[in-house]
């Protein structure tokens, strides 16, 4: 069975699932370019939870999430099918990791929230690749995000692919009316790409220590912390590939590719 790659995909708006623009572009691009999953192992920004959760359900529900936007957002659904072998197995490999975590549960009334179904509609709009998402225990530390996530490498040789859904930078107290980006966005963006192709992801962990930036861009870090997911993923051969590189305002919608990136867009 084909490795799979893993992605970071920053997904700001909502908006982003419906709007014909370069981004949601780039999510398809990139659908297109690398082996087509037997599955797919979701980590959102938008599922925080006290102890780690696993969907498990066939038949996961679109989760609107959110406020204030137009009634066609409100109408989407995403129908993809769950994959209760995939939230099973992760919970296998979780359980061995190591890391002491509050509860280790499958979930099955969770649906697909709009971290995962805004990403994936572009990039499968069929809807026929199954979907367990993975939720962020705000009890543990990056740190212990990061030593987490280094157990679900198998899915990798398995036909599963991870994707961590947010943003590197996503700061909602700065007036998005004014979308230049700021200099400490453009700075810390820069910083963590640095880093990632460096495959420092320890000192991405330790996010405080890399600057005012750095705490000014993540600010709360539940956007960020999908990125650890997908870099303690890292294998020694896997290349580095950025797309969908902007950042505006105090978001960025900076996106990482781990693998063969030969036909990356």
């Amino acid at each position: 069975m084909t490795r799979m790659p893993v992605l970071f995909l920053g997904h700001g708006s909502p908006m982003n699932a419906i709007e014909d623009n370069r981004w949601r572009q780039g999510w398809a691009a990139i659908a297109r370019e690398i082996p087509r999953p037997r599955a797919v192992l979701m980590v959102s920004a938008h599922w925080e939870t006290e102890g780690v959760f696993l969907s498990h359900t066939d038949a996961p529900e679109t989760i609107h999430d959110f406020y204030g936007f137009p009634k066609a957002l409100f109408d989407v659904r995403y129908p993809a099918p769950g994959a209760p072998w995939l939230a099973e197995r992760a919970r296998d490999l979780l359980a061995g990791s190591g890391v002491a975590v509050s509860r280790l549960r499958l979930d099955p009334g969770r649906g697909l929230d709009h971290g995962a179904w805004s990403v994936l509609l572009p990039m499968y709009p069929e809807a026929d690749v199954p979907v367990v998402q993975l939720s962020l225990d705000r009890s543990l530390t990056p740190q212990q995000h990061l030593a987490l996530a280094k157990s679900l490498a198998p899915l990798r040789d398995e036909g599963v692919l991870v994707i961590g859904s947010g943003d590197i930078v996503h700061n909602l107290r700065v007036d998005f009316r004014q979308p230049a980006p700021l200099p400490w966005a453009i700075a810390f963006n820069e910083k963590a790409k640095a880093l990632i192709t460096a495959g420092d992801a320890e000192a991405l962990a330790d996010y405080e220590a890399l600057g005012p930036e750095a705490v000014a861009s993540i600010n709360s870090a539940e956007h960020y912390l999908p990125l650890l997911y997908v870099l303690a993923l890292r294998g020694e051969s896997d290349k580095v590939g950025f797309f969908n590189d902007d950042v505006f305002a105090a978001l960025s919608m900076t996106s990482v590719m781990l693998g063969d990136i030969s036909k990356a867009a």
